[in-house]
């Protein structure tokens, strides 16, 4: 059956890139698990930190994340008992409270985004520069023109620490 509106390639481009984005993570999701024994959305939340040297506030992290506050409490609760992030006082706002990674948490972060960099390079090395490049272009392109169309709202999503 013909397709002339290219409605079929767009839905199985559609789940082509889903298939990668899920085997990609279920990658990383294992590998931190047992090279770190962490999770992803640890350390997503410590990646946002770090990017970071004043700190953040909870309501700022969350919305970094597209995560809802109840999940980032949980997480940052558990980071900090371990000593890797701590609640200080916002020197702007006495009081707001912003979440900072401590030097253990630092350090920590630093081995595992080293980490995370090679396997991402280890799973990409199929794809030539040139590919990358324009995948990356085009990749752009469809986010420009789902924001143009009014398509690019994120949704609060849950995620399990």
């Amino acid at each position: 059956m013909q397709d002339p509106s290219g409605a079929k390639k767009r839905l199985k481009l559609w789940l082509s890139m889903l298939r990668t984005t899920r085997n990609v993570e279920y990658v990383l999701r294992d590998r931190l698990k047992s090279e770190f024994d962490t999770t992803l959305p640890r350390f997503d939340v410590m990646a946002a930190l770090f990017r970071s040297d004043e700190g953040m506030s909870m309501t700022r992290l969350s919305e970094q994340l597209v995560v809802s506050n109840g999940n980032v409490t949980g997480i940052v609760d558990r980071l900090e008992q371990e000593g890797r992030v701590q609640r200080v006082t916002n020197e702007r706002d006495r009081r707001a409270t912003l979440v900072a990674l401590t030097d253990l948490g630092r350090a920590e972060f630093a081995k595992m985004a080293a980490a995370h960099q090679r396997w991402i390079d280890e799973m990409l090395t199929p794809l030539a520069a040139d590919d990358i490049g324009r995948m990356t272009d085009m990749f752009q392109v469809l986010r420009d023109g789902m924001r143009s169309s009014g398509m690019d709202r994120q949704r609060k999503t849950k995620s399990k620490d």
